[in-house]
């Protein structure tokens, strides 16, 4: 089972997802930015995917630099404590499989946590080949 913290706005969370379904995955699709987060879910996947809350932080189209946190010295639990009341603080996607759990940035860093890949040639949105007509990974 594929788990995937997902923003539909994000041209690389669109990308995550298209992947994971063209290699024949029907993945849980959580949207984040709805639900939000709860402390022991984003702990574990931090924990899971060996991110921080620093190191998880969308920086660009996010209030973090609005909320201080991009100065030196913020604490990771203040971090954290703001990825809590505000969603789109953590980067996305965040995907989950049976091969492990990551930080998908760049999209084909989902291509690590698939069983198979999709069948080529297959883009991404903005054209970029992933995997050739031969089902081989591109670069």
């Amino acid at each position: 089972m594929i788990v995937i913290h997902h923003n539909p706005d994000c041209g690389t969370s669109r990308n995550v997802l298209a992947i994971i379904e063209a290699s024949g995955e029907t993945p849980t699709v959580i949207e984040y930015l709805k639900e939000g987060w709860t402390r022991p879910q984003l702990l574990g996947l931090f924990a899971a995917a060996g991110l921080t809350p620093r190191t998880a932080l969308r920086e660009t189209k996010s209030p973090a630099k609005e909320l201080g946190l991009l100065e030196p010295g913020v604490s990771d639990e203040a971090i954290f404590e703001a990825m809590l009341e505000h969603p789109v603080l953590v980067n996305r996607p965040i995907v989950c499989s049976p091969k492990g759990v990551r930080l998908c940035r760049p999209s084909e860093a989902v291509l690590d946590l698939l069983e198979t890949l999709p069948p080529g040639p297959f883009y991404k949105e903005d054209g970029e080949l992933l995997v050739d007509e031969n089902g081989q990974r591109v670069g």
